[in-house]
């Protein structure tokens, strides 16, 4: 059994943790509220204004909008390719199927100076000119890895009994994909997109290499913080990336919960079976 001094010592080791984690966070949300231009403390005051002023700054405006259509488009094709991965490897016996797994989990293992070079490396050599869209390719690599691993697991978390009991029933493919299949898979690929937009939106190594003359937020908060004058609307700005980041990764955190996928499987396979009866009446 554990002593008590055991219990406490842990308790404050793990407040730590927590401090040295949210600390630095915290202190952004606050300083984006000084009233003063200068980052002191305490604060001399509270309020509002550097919210509206970044809200007003086209830069950060057109900066913000390119960040959320990079991460939108990039999850969208991360949630095809990842999902469509996971298929392949789940249902296939091939040869190479590990070394196919292994290459496609790669890329988020790499530093992201690699594998922002590589990609400058690539399409310079492609006569690729920089735009929005090599942003895109360059965050799909590692977003198609979110998704792949979210899909992947819940997969292997589902009996594939449940898929023959379907068929059995006289289910065909689409009918057990609706009743059977996607139920189980629906969470896993919302979180795995909210994830995958997370990681995308907040991307600074690799949209370096990859942005030309493009600005995502995370890169305009980068420029500029080397000027002074600029921090306080830099920390509005840097608290509403905090906020827009967080949001996704709490929602997929709590999809990615145990959600008794046999209780709800073994309810699905029971529609599909009904569904059968209905169009063969």
């Amino acid at each position: 059994m554990e002593s008590g001094a055991t219990r406490f010592g842990l308790r404050i080791w793990t407040v730590l943790v927590v401090l040295f984690l949210w600390l630095p966070l915290v202190l952004i949300g606050i300083y984006a509220f000084n009233s003063s231009n200068i980052q002191s403390w305490p604060i001399p005051g509270w309020t509002l204004h550097w919210f509206a002023t970044a809200w007003h700054n086209p830069d950060v405006r057109s900066s913000l909008w390119l960040s959320v259509r990079v991460g939108l488009i990039t999850t969208g094709i991360a949630l095809v390719l990842g999902s469509m991965a996971a298929f392949a490897i789940h249902r296939f016996r091939f040869f190479g199927r590990e070394s196919v797994s292994f290459l496609l989990i790669l890329p988020i293992a790499l530093p992201g100076i690699i594998t922002g070079m590589a990609l400058n490396s690539f399409f310079v050599f492609a006569g690729l000119g920089l735009s929005p869209w090599t942003i895109v390719i360059g965050h799909a690599t590692f977003c198609v890895v979110v998704v792949y691993n979210n899909v992947l697991a819940r997969l292997r978390r589902t009996s594939t009994s449940l898929l023959e009991a379907s068929m059995d029933l006289g289910a065909d493919g689409w009918q057990t994909f609706r009743f059977v299949v996607w139920p189980v898979l629906a969470t896993a690929l919302i979180a795995g997109g909210l994830l995958a937009f997370a990681l995308s939106f907040d991307e600074v190594i690799v949209t370096t290499f990859t942005a030309g003359a493009q600005t995502t937020l995370p890169i305009f908060i980068l420029d500029n913080l080397r000027q002074g004058q600029q921090f306080p609307i830099i920390n509005a700005v840097a608290l509403a990336v905090i906020v827009l980041t967080v949001i996704p990764v709490t929602i997929a955190q709590r999809l990615t919960r145990d959600t008794g996928v046999l209780r709800s499987t073994a309810a699905t396979a029971a529609a599909a079976a009904e569904s059968v009866e209905v169009t063969t009446v």
